[in-house]
């Protein structure tokens, strides 16, 4: 696991360190002219419409339009985006484990980590030693953990950690005295500020699932690195969770750290809104597939949609507009596997193109519209991610970033299997009684 130290990043940079090196490739169906939605200015339709011998598309923004501009074409109002941001994508545990252990031994002032999974494998004791050792030059470090994600973590590796100077707590320990309620609303985000300069969110936790294969698992997952003024919303994420679950002993301090520490600055060009609220992740979704002009993007580790994000895909297919799923063929969670499979007729009826995920586990929850448009987070397509899990996912608009996500999504993709309609209604009798059955009772938790 040592190896995970040595491997150096590779992860396509946004913005200022990189231009228009990724163009996104679309197969999809044309888009139609007269589509609904604003003429918008810096959007060249016409442009976006023009198709090489070879089948390419050109993207519909170009790269010097305003961040700010798409921000409000693509974002519901009420999202407050802080502009000056640079991002980078990182990919998987090979990417992300060194880039945040690289932030964790160079932090000065304090660290903060949130995080579902803390689990004391290989990977969970490089961050451990990393973290024990920060706090050991006197760098203030506060961890925050869930205790029903990481319960098969041994509490003596917890226990030694505090005694090295890390403050790390569990967010909502087991207890059936509190109601189920309390059982079922977990801290699910995932989330690492260093001194206030750089931070991480993304869908990969601490543990040996997301490390490369023949070290770990190898699940496929997506990281933001972020600096700028986005760092800052993420850790006021973090200091609220911290003080409804500590109440005033951290409250203090965090007040403390507001008065003395620097106002954030501006490191790139990215437009980024750090979105926690459940409902507000969900809404940002639906906003972007209806203004959507050329493409929509998905990966998604688990996918149960609501109704209303069923009929925006199906609508933006059916005007033109290319939609892809990419979804698990084999996931952790058996049981939502069949659950999902209950939604693929209409989609692929309407339109929609579906693709699994072969290799191992996809644990990505990303998306990507018009190459404009993106987010990167926690938040699942799924009922308990909408209804009970806390939940951040930062949420972009930048056309370099966007096309930097687009090739990365379209990569995966060429390694994965197309579902078709055709095959799908062939699938056995005894496979969609399960799918119904499960979905019904899905739907009554």
């Amino acid at each position: 696991m040592r190896d995970l130290e040595a491997m150096s990043r590779t992860a396509a940079v946004s913005g200022e360190d990189e231009a228009d090196s990724h163009v996104a490739q679309a197969s999809g169906p044309r888009v139609r002219r007269g589509m609904e939605g604003p003429s918008v200015p810096g959007l060249d339709v016409e442009h976006s419409l023009e198709v090489s011998p070879e089948g390419e598309r050109s993207p519909p923004w170009s790269s010097g339009v305003s961040p700010l501009l798409l921000a409000r074409y693509y974002l519901p109002r009420g999202h407050v985006v802080s502009r000056g941001n640079s991002c980078v994508l990182l990919r998987d545990g090979v990417e992300a484990y060194p880039a945040m252990l690289e932030a964790i031994r160079g932090a000065r002032r304090y660290i903060r980590l949130e995080t579902y999974m803390f689990i004391t494998d290989a990977v969970g004791e490089l961050f451990g030693q990393a973290l024990a050792e920060a706090a050991g030059r006197g760098v203030h470090v506060k961890v925050l953990y869930d205790a029903v994600g990481s319960w098969t973590s041994r509490k003596g590796f917890f226990e030694a950690l505090r005694q090295r100077g890390v403050d790390i707590r569990p967010f909502k320990p087991f207890s059936l005295a509190r109601g189920w309620r309390h059982l079922v609303r977990r801290d699910h985000r995932k989330i690492l500020v260093v001194d206030g300069e750089v931070a991480f969110t993304g869908g990969v936790n601490i543990s040996a699932h997301w490390a490369p294969e023949g070290q770990g698992a190898g699940w496929r997952d997506d990281v933001l690195r972020i600096e700028g003024p986005a760092v800052h919303a993420l850790e006021r994420r973090f200091l609220a969770t911290w003080r409804m679950m500590f109440q005033d002993r951290f409250h203090r301090f965090a007040r403390g750290l507001h008065r003395w520490r620097k106002r954030p600055m501006g490191r790139g060009h990215v437009g980024v809104a750090v979105l926690s609220s459940r409902r507000g992740i969900h809404r940002a979704y639906l906003h972007a597939i209806q203004r959507a002009r050329h493409s929509v993007l998905i990966a998604a580790a688990y996918f149960v949609p609501d109704r209303r994000l069923v009929a925006v895909l199906r609508d933006a297919a059916r005007r033109g507009v290319e939609v892809r799923l990419l979804l698990n063929a084999r996931s952790d969670h058996p049981l939502l596997e069949f659950i999902s499979r209950t939604f693929y007729e209409k989609l692929l009826g309407a339109g929609v193109r579906i693709f699994e995920w072969q290799r191992g586990v996809l644990h990505a929850k990303t998306a990507v519209v018009d190459g404009a448009w993106g987010t990167v987070g926690s938040f699942n397509l799924e009922r308990l991610s909408l209804a009970f899990n806390h939940e951040v996912n930062a949420v972009f608009a930048d056309p370099r970033l966007g096309r930097t996500l687009e090739a990365s999504f379209r990569e995966d993709c060429t390694g994965c299997r197309e579902v078709t309609l055709a095959e799908f209604r062939r699938r056995p009798l005894w496979r969609k009684l399960l799918e119904r059955v499960l979905l019904a009772l899905r739907e009554r938790l």
